[in-house]
């Protein structure tokens, strides 16, 4: 397990990561996924400060 997110863990896991963690970092999970060029962690998305 290295802590990366994948488009199935988004789907199976969408209303956990909403619930617990807000819509907006549900978001940027899922740019992270579709617009990245690199491996993204999921920890690396939700403390992303802006």
């Amino acid at each position: 397990m290295q802590g990366l997110i994948t488009t199935r863990h988004l789907v199976t896991n969408a209303s956990d990561i909403i619930g617990e963690f807000g819509l907006l970092t549900y978001v940027r999970c899922v740019a992270a996924v579709v617009l990245s060029r690199r491996k993204v962690t999921f920890l690396e998305t939700v403390m992303r400060l802006h």
